[in-house]
């Protein structure tokens, strides 16, 4: 069930949390995965290595997502080389916090580049090799605060919201050509992005989450198999909640 032998697919963000849980989750069923990273090489490489070690197929791939060419050329050469792209998950993105008062544009700007135009440059650069082939699965991890808010991540927020409305009206465009576009919206999930919150903080926030805990990584790598998988062919324009019941 949900093997993905002999498919191709790019994760962006894939050094660290989320995306690592995801690439990997991807490898061990049976695909040749591609972890995107912007900075840390050395993080990347390890993700790399510890596939390679479980008999999985990887390599890393350096792009910034913000930038729109570095993304369609990157996207190009993989789709060139492995002669296909079934399957893309748009994966990086960034948080800065703050009271919307006090936001600098500077960091709204880059909030936006990141989750939103990064998010759009890469699934307009994956549709092409997918419209070929006529099939593919494009993934948008979104966020539980992209549906519910929250105090001093208005930008965030609405950054995250926006992927929804990608999500939606992609599918609209693609889905007579076998091509299907979903979201997942992970709560809080055990993550560097996660980790700043203090035991207090952490105690409060568990106590209004059903499961009382944070979700992990593997949590949602697990949402994003499943939508990426044969098994998930007629799923498409869905929001998947990996919240633990945070946000129902």
């Amino acid at each position: 069930m949900y093997r993905l032998d002999d498919k191709v697919a790019l994760v962006t963000g894939a050094s660290r949390g989320i995306g690592r849980a995801t690439v990997k989750a991807l490898a061990a069923r049976g695909a040749r995965v591609f972890v995107n990273y912007h900075a840390n090489a050395e993080a990347a490489a390890s993700v790399v290595a510890e596939i390679q070690a479980d008999g999985g197929t990887a390599e890393s791939v350096a792009f910034d997502v913000a930038d729109s060419k570095a993304v369609d050329a990157a996207v190009s050469d993989i789709a060139k080389r492995a002669a296909r792209l079934d399957i893309v998950v748009a994966n990086a993105g960034i948080a800065k916090d703050g009271l919307l008062m006090r936001a600098k544009d500077d960091d709204l700007q880059q909030m936006l580049d990141v989750n939103v135009r990064g998010s759009l440059a890469l699934a307009r650069s994956a549709i092409k090799p997918m419209l070929r082939a006529r099939r593919g699965r494009i993934v948008f991890i979104s966020s539980v605060i992209g549906e519910m808010g929250n105090v001093g991540q208005t930008a965030y927020a609405a950054s995250k919201a926006a992927l929804l409305g990608m999500t939606k009206s992609l599918a609209r465009e693609l889905g007579s050509r076998g091509i299907t576009v979903n979201a997942v919206t992970p709560g809080l999930v055990d993550t560097d992005m996660t980790a700043r919150i203090d035991d207090e903080m952490r105690a409060k926030i568990v106590a209004q989450i059903p499961l009382g805990r944070f979700g992990a990584p593997e949590d949602v790598a697990s949402a994003v198999v499943y939508l990426c998988s044969d098994e998930a062919g007629y799923v498409t324009g869905h929001v998947l909640r990996v919240n633990g019941g945070m946000y129902i």
